[in-house]
């Protein structure tokens, strides 16, 4: 790469950075699933919720927040809108009867991108952000968020919407919320499809409270009733085999391994939702949702035979032949509630994960389950109390309610998938050299490029690349004060042009057929301020101390967190948004059940074989924001001394792209 003509910020040397030598891999034996049992008590601990429902109010009585139309110039004016208008109309139908309806960001996968029929909030709200819900009662509509869309809300929200700064001090939750605003005896309307059985049963209770009922429209989404013809119709993309060289494990043995989990926990089946759980689990992959390879499916595993809940016209001879050798079954998507319910009457002891799997399934199988003990009376009494969800007292099956145990085995990777994420980092930051050395040479030459401009050539660049797939999340191209932006979005016509006068801050990554990447950097392209070097200098300092990090085993990544914020907060500076995510290999950009975090209710240890994002920043609203960002695999370190006998773990880098020197 060309260096910058600044002596403020140089990038580093390409060859000593390509040159990194290749990650050891670590044995990796069968059983993958028996080795990382998770107890409910830890479970109910860990499990996660939305984010509608963790976030507290800060005060005490009535709290109130600004409408977004306070926050934004030239909206003087109030005008209402129609689609939430047309919502409101459905409140009183009969069949529905409801004071309010909760839009959540989901589809009934709990999934974080959705396909673009399932974008119900957006269609209602106008806000685009990936998290975030919307609430219309009779006479108001409001959306939280978290930090990390404040401003992109602001922008994208009419005056008729209140914004709801999630986490901040004085704003209300959801639930609190609508006991505020509702009167007692008020209804409150949600799709059941649309929210894991956990979310769903802590707004029940917490509503209780004011005395408010959740009602369960299983039949009809209301959004979907105002949508209509303009809605745009489910994806029927082709499902492709995740070839073995890539996956390091054939199917027979992941289910093998999950089989015999299911008896060690009693359960007779487990029903799998997490599309990327699904995809996984049977190497397959998909095109169903934007950036992440997975296809719209339900698998449901029993000890003796597999069900896979899929839409057929997107099975490939090839695709089918697969799931033969496997001994799947192919099952149409739409009749999992069916196969619930028998499965329910028969008194299966089915494993469901509450915080992943929709209430819809949930109380389908519990209310099939009441049925078949009120006729079996105290027949079929269950073995193992432990799992029972009411604590032994009922006769009976009464299902056992865990994490998956797949999350975590994913998690691992596995030496094909370590080796796969390599080659395709090296891919990856070869095509970044090329784009890098691009845009600094039109840059220099007084090219006018928008934001958009830059994210298209970088998607030019990668696509030229062996494997390539597709994007791995939209691409965040921001300069100046868009890169204070933490999710922003540059579309064509509002964008900006990139000026070499400010920082700018790419974050980006691809699915190749082998992996997938996550890379951000923040570049200056001419002298940046005193202000500007001594922030990026601190967010580089925090970005160092984890890459450096040795730990014990069985830390959690919330350990880890304040290595990377140490430094900000010297000066009293910090950031909204955790520090590292888990990454899936060609598979979600984002994963769990591990992450770097200073939300410290995730207990899961770092383990070896795990993927991390080890991305500190910091953002200075309207002005500028730095992030810096390279994917980790955790690895055991060699260290002279082993205090209590056990591992110690650190981190080998898999980005291999330079990083410019702030001095």
């Amino acid at each position: 790469m060309q260096s910058v003509p600044s002596q403020a910020i140089r990038p580093l040397s390409l060859n000593a950075s390509l040159s990194s030598s290749r990650l050891p891999f670590f044995s990796f034996s069968l059983p993958i699933f028996h080795k990382f049992k998770i107890s409910p008590s830890i479970y109910n601990k860990s499990q996660k919720v939305p984010l509608f429902l963790t976030l507290r109010c800060c005060s005490s009585g009535s709290v109130t927040a600004k409408p977004s139309s306070e926050d934004r110039r030239n909206r003087d004016v109030q005008e209402p809108d129609e689609k939430v208008v047309a919502l409101r109309r459905l409140f009183s139908k009969p069949g529905i009867g409801i004071d309010a309806y909760i839009i959540p960001s989901q589809d009934a996968h709990q999934s974080e991108f959705i396909a673009e029929c399932y974008m119900r909030r957006a269609y209602i709200s106008g806000f685009t952000g990936s998290a975030g819900t919307a609430v219309v009662t009779k006479d108001k509509a409001a959306l939280w968020t978290d930090g990390r869309y404040f401003l992109q809300a602001e922008k994208q929200l009419s005056s008729s919407w209140i914004l709801m700064r999630a986490g901040s001090l004085g704003v209300p939750t959801t639930s609190e919320w609508l006991n505020d605003v509702l009167s007692p005896g008020g209804r409150v309307g949600i799709d059941p499809f649309l929210f894991s059985h956990d979310a769903a049963k802590e707004l029940k209770e917490a509503i209780s409270k004011k005395n408010l009922e959740l009602v369960y429209l299983y039949d009809l989404n209301l959004v979907d009733e105002i949508w209509k013809e303009s809605r745009p119709k489910p994806p029927s993309n082709p499902i492709r085999v995740h070839d073995m060289k890539y996956a390091g494990l054939d199917v027979a043995s992941k289910l093998s391994s999950l089989r015999a989990e299911l008896v060690g926990t009693g359960a007779s089946a487990i029903v799998i939702s997490m599309l990327d759980e699904v995809a996984w689990l049977l190497n397959l992959r998909g095109s169903d949702v934007p950036h992440s390879p997975v296809m719209y499916a339900y698998l449901i595993v029993e000890v003796d035979g597999a069900k896979l809940f899929v839409d057929n016209s997107k099975v490939t001879k090839e695709v089918m032949d697969h799931l033969k050798n496997a001994s799947v079954e192919l099952r149409p998507y739409d009749s999992i509630l069916s196969e619930i319910r028998r499965l329910g009457a028969q008194g299966a002891q089915l494993w469901l994960d509450t915080s992943s799997v929709n209430a819809a399934i949930v109380e389908t199988y519990k209310s099939a389950l009441d049925k078949y003990r009120s006729n079996h009376g105290s027949k079929g009494k269950i073995k193992n109390k432990r799992y029972d969800e009411s604590n032994g007292l009922s006769e009976g099956p009464s299902g056992v309610y865990m994490r998956s145990p797949i999350s975590l085995a994913k998690a691992l990777k596995n030496p094909a998938e370590l080796e796969g994420m390599q080659n395709c980092h090296l891919r990856d930051a070869a095509a970044l050299a090329q784009f890098w050395c691009w845009l600094e040479e039109e840059i220099h030459n007084n090219v006018e490029l928008t934001e958009v401009d830059v994210a298209d050539k970088l998607l030019e660049f990668r696509a030229k690349k062996e494997g390539f797939l597709d994007t791995s999340f939209d691409t965040i191209s921001g300069s100046g004060a868009n890169g204070a932006i933490i999710h922003y979005r540059a579309e064509i016509g509002s964008c900006s042009v990139v000026d070499p006068n400010k920082l700018f801050l790419l974050d980006s990554g691809a699915q190749y057929i082998d992996g997938t990447t996550d890379i951000t950097r923040t570049v200056h392209f001419g002298e940046p301020t005193a202000r500007e070097k001594e922030c990026f200098t601190r967010v580089l300092k925090g970005h160092i101390a984890i890459d450096q990090a040795v730990f014990p085993e069985n830390t959690p990544g919330f350990v880890l967190d304040a290595f990377a914020r140490s430094s900000l907060w010297k000066i009293g500076l910090d950031y909204r948004h955790g520090t590292g995510h888990g990454v899936g290999a060609a598979l979600n950009v984002h994963e769990g059940p591990q992450s770097i975090s200073y939300r410290y209710g995730n207990t899961t240890p770092l383990q070896k074989g795990m993927i991390v994002s080890n991305e500190p920043g910091y953002y200075e609203d309207h002005a500028f924001g730095i992030r810096i960002e390279n994917l980790l695999h955790v690895q055991e370190i060699n260290t002279p001394n082993r205090y209590g006998g056990i591992e110690y773990l650190g981190f080998e880098k898999l980005t291999f792209f330079p990083i410019q020197v702030c001095y």
